[in-house]
């Protein structure tokens, strides 16, 4: 498969590199960034942590905006951060931000006009892992992952419906129940019909209801963020992971609200936990 690089850095003595390519699984040209630490070019493989973001972001948004070069530079951990959906000329979209382009959800859609572009799923669980995979010094046997907002609700989910893949799995204000909040519904309707049956395997709440499990989750979120009783609603994973004895660490940052400011704040965090484990 064939990859353009479109930018490269230098940054905390890595290379922060951002990547385009056609895509099979979406029909279109995706483009995600990667920060290959200086410990990349030693030889070797290196454990790879990969970053979902939110809605109305690309890759851009986190590569801009998370400050996580340093701590990956420290540990030695590649850092990957695809776009949130399919876009470009004949990808259908919608009016609202939180549906359509820049707003994939991480599933693969089977509605019309979604079905043929938006397969979020396929193309973050099979072609990039693969991608990436062949062409980056990564470690396949050492791979974390996490995310934010509608990213978190993937990172979750992708982690849960793949036992063993993730060594570390961890979020920032995750949508933990998409089928109980308006986001949720909206996306999960619009992309998969209206049979909520079907939305389970794509809400981290349902799937640990239904015996999906993970040794132990991190999650970090604010306070002060305006969708916290409304869309992200972390008490129902807590409840969620307390019956089935999943261990959650599970952190109120006080005055934090949902933005950069607040991710960028505890990114170093997430990474140091996931490099322990990774």
């Amino acid at each position: 498969m064939s990859l353009e690089i479109t930018s490269e850095a230098r940054s905390h003595g890595g290379r922060q590199l951002v990547v385009k390519h056609a895509s099979s699984a979406t029909g279109t040209d995706m483009t995600f960034s990667i920060f290959l630490p200086p410990q990349a070019g030693n030889g070797g493989n290196l454990p790879v942590l990969w970053y979902l973001s939110g809605l109305t972001c690309t890759h851009a948004n986190v590569t801009e905006k998370g400050e996580y070069r340093a701590a990956c530079a420290e540990h030695g951990i590649v850092f990957v951060a695809p776009d949130t959906s399919p876009r470009g000329e004949g990808v259908p979209n919608a009016e609202d931000y939180d549906f359509g382009q820049g707003a994939g959800f991480y599933v693969d859609a089977t509605q019309e006009p979604w079905s043929q572009h938006f397969r979020m799923w396929t193309y973050v669980t099979e072609e990039l892992p693969a991608l990436v995979a062949a062409e980056f010094p990564v470690d396949i046997d050492r791979q974390g992952i996490t995310g934010h907002s509608m990213g978190g609700h993937g990172a979750l989910t992708v982690s849960l419906r793949n036992p063993g893949r993730f060594r570390s799995t961890s979020a920032f204000a995750p949508i933990v129940a998409p089928s109980q909040v308006p986001w949720g519904h909206k996306a999960l309707a619009g992309y998969l019909g209206p049979d909520e049956q079907a939305w389970r395997k794509h809400d981290a709440v349902a799937l640990i209801e239904d015996g999906a499990r993970l040794d132990e989750l991190l999650v970090d979120i604010g306070t002060a963020d305006p969708f916290l009783e409304k869309e992200l609603r972390p008490e129902l994973l807590e409840r969620a992971c307390d019956a089935a004895g999943i261990r959650l660490a599970l952190n109120l940052r006080e005055g934090y609200d949902h933005s950069y400011y607040f991710i960028s704040t505890f990114m170093a965090d997430h990474i140091r936990w996931h490099a322990e484990r990774l």
